[in-house]
């Protein structure tokens, strides 16, 4: 696995606290990752663009508020998306319900708020059923 395998999509500089969790986890298992900041509302054509250039096979999108990035990229591309709320002026539900409440199609994946770790962790699962490096290197952290 040379060219990334995950690309991690926040909406706003502001979320680099979170994206820093994601990071930590896919280096730890050794998982080539790119990131961008690509806001739906503000960036639209060139997220559209960066999701129809992307090689990684699952994209984390973080957002916080309004929160339409995951949902935005899960309409976009046939990849895994993870959605990651972010906290912000109503603890991160406001964030967390527009992205779990995707519609029939459109699935997205969704951890707890701010829980980029957690969305790492899911993306290895997914990703360690195609690589049998990876899954090796997951098996051995679980069984320590």
């Amino acid at each position: 696995m040379t060219e990334p395998v995950v690309t991690i999509i926040s909406g706003s500089k502001s979320d680099a606290e979170i994206v820093e969790k994601v990071v930590s986890v896919l280096k730890e298992y050794e998982v080539p990752h790119t990131s961008v900041v690509l806001s739906a509302h503000r960036n639209a054509k060139e997220l559209d663009a960066y999701l129809q250039k992307t090689s990684a096979k699952v994209i984390i999108a973080i957002a916080g508020l309004a929160a339409a990035l995951p949902g935005v990229c899960a309409s976009k591309t046939k990849k895994v998306v993870i959605g990651v709320p972010v906290s912000s002026k109503l603890g991160g539900l406001d964030a967390l319900l527009s992205i779990v409440q995707m519609p029939s199609g459109v699935p997205v994946a969704t951890v707890g708020i701010d829980n980029g770790k957690n969305a790492a962790h899911l993306a290895i699962r997914i990703l360690a059923m195609l690589n049998d490096d990876l899954a090796e290197r997951l098996k051995e952290k679980l069984d320590s």
